[in-house]
């Protein structure tokens, strides 16, 4: 399916097509769905009928199923001496699930970041920078790879310290950065500190954790790279980049719909949502068929909107605000649903905070938040913390106490940040 490919009844039949194709591909050789497909009649002839027979694959069925058969699992559609990649999910809780590649399914990632790449008109005159450390989760492997063969010179910015990827920014004269937006404040802030030259830094794409598309981070981080245009973009190891903000509007996750069948549904029900609601994000991947996932459970809480159709653009689906959040993450205090990344993004939209801990405790049977806040010189920690709990409250109607720590107690994160923790 080409990119000029716009109106909906083409992507519904291509997305037909694609669903089928990868059923017969998978029911002919996969173990894994095999069995789950058994109930399945192919023979359905509307896409909604043919989708909702199929089961919903949860994340601890795959790791459940790399327990029992290891180390890979049976949800491997070809004989191993096909695969020629291995990446694990970073499991920040749980345990990591394995994923594999042939060079087809590899080539396929590429392309859908070769997709956000062009919307945002990285090309060969880029050098870009990728702040990751190059371990076995997915990172920015993937993008590494696809910029290299858009022409674009890529420095690899493992195994370095903040101060050395600020200097290879300088020496470089790199256009282009890769790195999760904990990351990019960090960055950021040093530069700021030891009056760093930035000013090449032009794109700045930000994964592995929300911020990117709510107001908060992307304000401290348009504030810190005052040259650069802050890019959202959200994936998974196990399905590859999902989607990426949209140039004319970046509160926007534009899902890559050739790449994916997407729903969004009720997480206690399984049914879809309508436009304007939220819910649990849905993939199919239709183009990883090697080791492939349908109907799969996300975990990401997202809000469904309905991408205008634009030429040259293959997205239909949209999600307001990125990911809202992960709904394992999703703490109840006194009666109110709280998510980390709404926490983030009301610390972030206030001036002068250098970094940040939430601690979550139960007093008299009942759940507490409370944070720690470390302050930037030359700002009143009095004032950001009336300020601070003032903003809680509007947001969720309860106090949330606030204290200020010394400089330099609270962790420092390079990659996905864990600033909660329970006491």
């Amino acid at each position: 399916m080409s990119e000029a490919v716009r109106s909906g009844e083409e992507f519904r039949g291509y997305h037909d097509r694609a669903l089928r194709e990868l059923i017969r591909t998978v029911t002919s050789s996969n173990e894994f769905y095999r069995e789950k497909m058994r109930q399945v009649d192919t023979k359905t002839r509307d896409l909604d009928g043919l989708l909702k027979q199929i089961p919903f694959t949860i994340k601890s069925e795959l790791i459940n199923d790399q327990r029992t058969n290891p180390p890979y699992g049976t949800n491997l559609t070809y004989p191993l001496a096909h695969y020629n990649r291995y990446h694990q999910t970073s499991a920040t809780s749980g345990t990591p699930m394995r994923w594999l590649d042939t060079p087809r399914s590899w080539q396929e990632i590429l392309n859908q970041w070769e997709t956000l790449f062009r919307i945002w008109g990285v090309n060969q005159d880029d050098r870009a920078l990728f702040c990751f450390s190059f371990g076995p989760f997915l990172g920015f492997w993937s993008a590494f790879e696809s910029a290299s063969h858009l022409g674009c010179l890529c420095l690899p910015g493992g195994g370095l310290d903040t101060v050395s990827r600020i200097k290879m920014i300088e020496d470089h004269r790199v256009t282009v950065i890769c790195c999760t937006p904990t990351y990019a404040l960090r960055m950021g802030k040093q530069a700021a500190a030891s009056r760093a030259n930035t000013s090449s830094v032009r794109r700045i794409f930000v994964a592995g954790e929300p911020g990117g598309s709510t107001d908060g981070v992307r304000k401290q981080l348009q504030t810190l790279w005052s040259k650069a245009v802050i890019v959202d973009h959200h994936g998974m190891t196990e399905v590859g980049p999902v989607s990426y903000a949209w140039p004319k509007d970046p509160n926007f996750l534009r899902v890559i719909d050739t790449a994916f069948l997407a729903e969004v549904v009720d997480p206690q029900t399984g049914e879809d949502v309508a436009i304007g609601e939220r819910g649990e994000l849905v993939l199919t991947t239709l183009k990883r068929s090697a080791m492939p996932l349908i109907r799969y459970r996300t975990g990401d809480l997202v809000e469904r909107a309905d991408a205008e159709p634009v030429s040259g653009v293959s997205s239909r689906l949209a999600l307001r605000g990125g990911i809202l959040g992960r709904l394992d993450d999703m703490v109840v205090i006194r009666g109110v649903n709280i998510y980390p990344s709404a926490i983030d993004d009301i610390v972030w939209s206030i001036d002068g905070i250098e970094e940040y801990r939430v601690k979550q405790s139960r007093q008299n049977a009942m759940n507490e938040l409370s944070l720690e806040i470390e302050v930037q010189p030359r700002h009143e920690p009095n004032q950001i913390i009336h300020d601070l709990e003032q903003a809680f409250r509007s947001a969720f109607s309860m106090r949330i106490p606030v204290v200020s720590v010394p400089q330099g107690v609270l962790p420092r994160f390079e990659l996905k940040a864990r600033r909660w923790v329970k006491q």
